[in-house]
Parts: C-alpha cells; sequence; structure tokens
C-alpha cells in the first residue's frame, strides 16, 4: 500500500509540474497608451477572476517579432512550469498566419501567432506539441466580425481558459507538426579561432549591446578577466565596428567613459561604456541583421 501510495504521490507531483497553474503572462508591442493591454486583462477576468495576471513587456517596437522572439527566450525560462504567455507582436493579423499554443519540453505553454516570434524559444526549451488554434471554439464571444484585435478575441480568450483548466491543451485546436516559422539569425559558435554569434537586443536602459555568445563558449576559447579582444560587429554582413576592448567582470575595471567586454545578466558576452553607452557611441543596433566577431588580442 505503502509503496502504490508513493507512486501515486510522485505521479501527482509529475503532472502538477507540466498542469496549468493559473497564471498568465501577456507581450505585445501595443503600448500603455490606450486600452489594448486592458482589454486583453478584461477578458482574461471575464474567464476566470481567480487567474493571476502578469506583463513582460508592452513596449517591443511596433512590429518587431524579432524582439518579440528574444523576450520570450530572455524572460519565460525564469516562470514557473505550467505558465501560460500571450505574445502579440502581428503584423499579419488576419491573414493566413497560424494561431498556436507551443508546449515547450520545460513545460510552459505560449499562445502567439506563427510568425517568427517562436525562433528562440524553440530553440532554447524545445517543442514539447504544437497545436493550431481552433476559432471555432476558443474564440472570444461574438467577436467572429473583428478581424484585426486576436490579441484580445483569440490569444488572450485561449490562454486564459487554459491557465484556469477551462479547456486542456489538446482541447486547444489539432496537433500541428513540430515545427515554427524561424527569423535567420547568427547562432552562437566558434569558427577558425573565433567567437561568431548575433546581436539579439540592446539593453535599452544603458545602451549596452548583448550577444548570444554564452559564458561556456567564452571558457572553451580560454578567454579570462583583464584580457584583451578584438571586436568587430557587422550589420546585414557590412563591418560597422572595430576594437580593441578589456574583457571584464565589472564596469569599474575600466575609466569612466572606457568601452569594454563582459557577461550580462543572462551570462552572455555583451559591449558596454562604462557610465556611458555603447550603442549610441559607435552607432549600433540590433537584430537578427546583425552579427558580431570576437578573436583574443594575443
Amino acid at each position: 500500500m505503502q509503496v502504490k501510495l508513493f507512486i501515486a504521490v510522485c505521479c501527482f507531483g509529475i503532472m502538477r509540474v507540466h498542469a496549468q497553474n493559473g497564471i498568465v503572462v501577456f507581450q505585445s508591442d501595443f503600448g500603455l497608451k490606450d486600452g489594448a493591454v486592458s482589454a486583453m486583462k478584461g477578458v482574461a477576468n471575464s474567464v476566470s477572476a481567480n487567474l493571476k495576471l502578469y506583463d513582460i513587456t508592452h513596449e517591443i517596437p511596433a512590429y518587431n517579432v524579432w524582439e518579440a522572439a528574444y523576450r520570450l527566450e530572455q524572460t519565460v525560462r525564469y516562470w514557473p512550469a505550467g505558465t501560460v504567455f500571450v505574445s502579440v507582436v502581428d503584423p499579419g493579423v488576419g491573414t493566413e498566419r497560424k494561431s498556436v499554443v507551443l508546449k515547450t519540453k520545460s513545460g510552459h505553454f505560449i499562445v502567439t501567432p506563427d510568425n517568427g516570434t517562436l525562433t528562440l524559444i524553440a530553440t532554447s526549451l524545445g517543442i514539447a506539441e504544437l497545436r493550431e488554434i481552433d476559432e471555432a471554439v476558443n474564440r472570444r464571444k461574438n467577436s467572429e466580425e473583428s478581424y484585426t484585435f486576436h490579441g484580445r478575441d483569440v490569444y488572450a480568450y485561449t490562454a486564459s481558459r487554459l491557465a484556469a483548466k477551462a479547456i486542456r491543451f489538446e482541447d486547444v485546436g489539432a496537433v500541428a507538426a513540430p515545427e515554427v516559422v524561424t527569423i535567420p539569425y547568427q547562432a552562437a559558435q566558434i569558427e577558425n579561432s573565433a567567437l561568431k554569434g548575433g546581436i539579439p537586443v540592446l539593453d535599452i536602459q544603458y545602451g549596452n549591446v548583448w550577444t548570444n555568445i554564452p559564458a561556456a563558449l567564452i571558457k572553451q576559447m580560454n578567454i579570462a578577466p583583464g584580457e584583451k579582444l578584438q571586436v568587430k560587429i557587422f550589420h546585414a554582413g557590412k563591418q560597422v565596428y572595430t576594437g580593441i576592448l578589456k574583457y571584464a567582470e565589472t564596469f569599474g575595471a575600466v575609466n569612466k567613459g572606457q568601452p569594454l567586454a563582459y557577461l550580462n545578466s543572462l551570462l552572455q558576452l555583451s559591449f558596454a561604456v562604462n557610465q556611458g553607452s555603447f550603442a549610441r557611441t559607435f552607432h549600433i543596433a540590433s537584430g537578427a541583421d546583425w552579427s558580431v566577431e570576437v578573436r583574443k588580442v594575443p
């Protein structure tokens, strides 16, 4: 009896890890100047007033699907398994692009248009299953004539029903092939004794330039704090910056106004100017068409 009870408890615990947990987290390019975000949360509360509603950001630049993909990559892993995310950066709203719910191998759910938003998270957390939203069932009542606010009428509604356990994941819609629309970008790698990677995003507040090159690759290249790095930055294949930077653990390792290389909060190689803006100083931006090459200076 005790063995059977132990197995039942363990199995129940496993099921709970991957079950919906009543949390919905929103991101969009809507901004907070009007009522769009409030409308989505109103729909969620109409489904269940017991849901816990949070935000990643609603300040993604208009139509910037790549940044939506990055913000999910930056954030999802820090939320408990079972959390449902709504990501609405949807320049193709109302067109033939698919509306989907991705269940990651980590047990998170992401409700979004399949337009490139899932590029990074599908790789890093993996695709456990992908389902296309059946709008005949999972659409806010009496919204059939609305074609331009799927964030409210389809995504917030479906996500909230899923988080509240009003529907199972299997009720979202038909299973789709475990493949998503992706945006091409420079993956982090070592090639010809150089680190190569992309610049997915800027640290907006301070103007630091964040790459996708992880600490593990830096360690593999035997780069230690205090060493010098030759950094080249490219936009659409054209070199726009080259410089020699000190690799440091803190900004204070260089004088005020001096550039440096360091690990950001995600433990990825980044570039900064101490008490300044690297991006503004050297005219660097971010996105899938930005890349970087880094070599140790002998």
